[in-house]
């Protein structure tokens, strides 16, 4: 199994894609297709781990699904798979947990925020419940790169602490049982960090609320009254800087493709000369011409696809092959039987 050039990254179940999610991570997945052989997850076990609504999540899985082929992501070339569908992840998992210490996991950055949470009662009572699914999340996100054998994973800053967590386990398992796995490395590419509009001090996120959001496929008239009102100045900035809404309308404006224009308008800014009914006027025009394409090719995904549940079937196999292979051997070298063949039940 070739796997130094190949290419893991995941991402969450929500219903709705955000320009954020596009242009932080996306967008980037899809050029990769070009370089590398590329394997993506929709994230349906990670998203266990913080409250849902069950009769959502498959839908939210689906659609996200959905968004990655519209956004660009080409299933003839890419494996591109729902988590849940791929069982020989979850047993993975089950064996890294073995090598994987206690303290390790208790210092997951992640882990430690949502402790402090409910530590600090910033959180209500039917928020406070932490499940262990949270303290095992980076072991699951190992055996997700480790079962496909990756050699390079995409990761923002806030994820690096995980892939160094999926890098020692893969040392050890190793040094213990015999060579397997390799260390996925991070793949260091620049992707524009996306605030929210109504609050650009803060990453835009779902969870803020739809004012803080603009979906890849939103309508016209909605990302132009987002962009409308967005925060322009929000207080003193130190000299020679930008204020963070102006930068991040400036960085909206470059990631879709009109680096000249966003380069003028910051020297415009410094020269006090910026009208900010203009930024924001070129931003909203070229995101409504983004939107309105997006939502096009997913109208097309819909017409192609006839049958999306067996595009996600045909997908899950493909992935479950590779993931089997590598898990099977792990088993071995850790010494377990081979799985038992299913038995008929009588009827």
């Amino acid at each position: 199994m070739a796997t130094p050039s190949r290419v893991y990254s995941g991402i969450q179940p929500t219903a709705v894609m955000t320009i954020g999610n596009y242009f932080g991570a996306v967008k980037n997945w899809v050029r990769l297709q070009d370089e590398r052989e590329c394997i993506y997850c929709v994230v349906d076990l990670h998203a266990l781990t913080a409250p849902y609504e069950a009769g959502d999540l498959r839908n939210s899985a689906r659609e996200m699904f959905v968004s990655l082929l519209a956004a660009g992501i080409d299933p003839d070339r890419t494996t591109v798979y729902i988590q849940s569908t791929v069982p020989e992840q979850s047993e993975l998992c089950w064996l890294f947990a073995t090598i994987t210490s206690l303290g390790d996991l208790s210092r997951m950055t992640q882990f430690k925020e949502k402790s402090a949470l409910l530590k600090d009662g910033s959180v209500d009572d039917e928020g406070s419940f932490i499940s262990a699914g949270l303290l095992f999340y980076p072991v699951l996100q190992a055996a997700d790169i480790l079962a496909y054998r990756a050699g390079c994973v995409p990761v923002g800053q806030d994820q690096s602490q995980h892939l160094e967590l999926s890098r020692g386990i893969a040392r050890r398992f190793n040094s213990r049982f015999g060579f397997l796995f390799p260390e996925p490395e991070t793949l260091l590419t620049h992707v524009p960090k996306v605030m929210s509009t109504a609050d650009p001090t803060r990453k835009m996120s779902k969870s803020l609320g739809p004012k803080h959001y603009i979906g890849l496929f939103e309508e016209e008239a909605s990302v132009r009254k987002k962009i409308r009102s967005a925060v322009t100045d929000s207080g003193a900035t130190p000299s020679g800087e930008v204020s963070p809404g102006i930068e991040n309308l400036l960085t909206l404006l470059t990631a879709c493709g009109h680096p000249d224009d966003a380069d003028q308008m910051r020297a415009d800014y410094f020269a006090g000369t910026l009208r900010y009914v203009d930024l924001k006027g070129q931003t909203a025009d070229a995101l409504v011409a983004l939107t309105g394409e997006m939502r096009e090719r997913r109208a097309d995904v819909l017409r192609r696809e006839t049958d999306l549940d067996a595009r996600i079937m045909e997908m899950a196999e493909r992935a479950r092959g590779m993931a089997g292979e590598t898990l099977a051997r792990a088993r071995e070298k850790m010494g377990l039987f081979p799985p038992g063949a299913p038995r008929a039940v009588a009827t």
